[in-house]
């Protein structure tokens, strides 16, 4: 079976520059791969063929000699390329053509030789602080000054790692790429180069403050804007803020993540306050007014209606929290509780069972309640 136009093979034609050869090349490697065509068993062979093809059209005097003799010019010794018996059919061709479009194929994933050299310089880590405030600074809002455990850049060797300024050098295991690759069979296995712990780069002479990390550990103190409104869960970063980058990279981020704690008055629902407020028994059934605090530091008075009961709610309206992202302020719920004195006095004993009696037709609820219960009785024994 007569071979191919080597042209016709990558898709392109005789007059096709090194770089369309190239990108044509990559194309057809991609489409054709062994690895992506495990449905076709033919996929192989056509892998190979692309990649022979390519092996003389890449090369300027193997091109000429093609273009000017076609692939006479590779038989009976009259060029350079592949010959019967030892093309690309044998492993270690393969081996060699699979890495030439490794790149270009896994490349996303592992990063490939196309990317350029890797740099030195890594960012640095986000960090994150959690700060506790009291329901009254979250009302108001309020600066802060936290103390931040953190890495920061060296000042001895600002930020390079090298002693004197010295600049860093390209690691000869890897050349700079940071990765080293080894052959086994088919495929090709990359890995973190040893040598320089995946920089590209190595420091001969490191600085000797910060061991040639670019970064020393030190506490820093921040001044850091808490926004009234806030509430437990609410994030706020501060750009840069973070840990120092490695050799110079650029830092990372802060997150400060805000903890509201409990209060001894007032329990918080979104914008809204809940306020529970005890009452005599006398003032409940007589009715009055009663002071009560709002979060603001101020006063309310407050009318509770003759006749109140535990349970019942009044509405102080605009005496919430404020909303974080503006929208003015919610509303206060008071909540009655209504108080049954203890440690009573015979006198009082004596004045509160002469009020029952005077009283039975004062509570409708008890009423209502042991008529359900007597007909309740009544159906049981029926």
């Amino acid at each position: 079976m007569s071979k191919r136009d080597y042209y016709e093979v990558l898709g392109t034609s005789k007059g096709a520059s090194p770089e369309e050869i190239k990108k044509a090349y990559r194309a057809k490697a991609k489409e054709l791969h062994p690895d992506r065509n495990a449905d076709k068993p033919d996929a192989e062979a056509m892998f190979k063929e692309v990649n022979e093809a390519y092996d003389v059209l890449k090369d300027a005097d193997k091109k000429a000699a093609y273009d000017r003799f076609g692939h006479a010019a590779f038989e009976g010794g009259m060029g350079g390329g592949p010959r019967p018996g030892q093309g690309y059919g044998q492993q270690g061709d393969f081996a060699s053509a699979f890495s030439d479009v490794f790149d270009d194929l896994f490349g996303d994933f592992m990063g490939g030789r196309g990317g350029g050299q890797r740099s030195r310089a890594t960012r640095g880590s986000d960090l994150r602080y959690n700060l506790r405030v009291t329901l009254e600074e979250a009302y108001k809002g309020l600066q802060k000054t936290i103390n931040v455990p953190t890495s920061v850049a060296c000042a001895t060797c600002s930020g390079t790692g090298a002693e004197s300024g010295a600049e860093p050098v390209t690691c000869p295991t890897c050349s700079g790429m940071g990765k080293v690759r080894a052959q086994q069979g088919f495929f090709t296995v990359e890995r973190t180069c040893p040598t320089c712990n995946g920089m590209g780069q190595m420091i001969k002479n490191p600085c000797k403050s910060c061991g040639g990390a670019g970064r020393v550990e030190k506490e820093r103190a921040l001044s850091v804007n808490i926004p009234a409104g806030v509430e437990t869960g609410t994030r706020i970063r501060l750009a840069g803020e973070g840990e120092a980058g490695l050799r110079g990279g650029p830092s990372g981020d802060l997150y400060i993540f805000i903890q509201v704690t409990e209060h001894a008055l007032f329990e918080r629902d979104g914008v809204s306050l809940h306020c529970r407020v005890p009452v005599s028994m006398s003032s409940a059934a007589l009715g009055g007014d009663i002071e009560v605090p709002t979060i603001d530091g101020g006063r309310s008075r407050v009318k509770i209606p003759a006749g109140s009961q535990s349970g019942r709610q009044m509405r102080l309206r605009g005496k919430g929290m404020p909303a974080l992202r503006g929208g003015g302020h919610g509303d206060m719920f008071i909540e009655l509780a209504v108080e049954t004195p203890v440690n009573l006095t015979s006198k009082q004993k004596d004045l509160l069972k002469e009020f029952e009696k005077l009283s039975e037709e004062n509570n409708p609820e008890s009423s209502t309640f042991f008529s359900k219960v007597k007909n309740f009785w009544d159906g049981m024994k029926g």
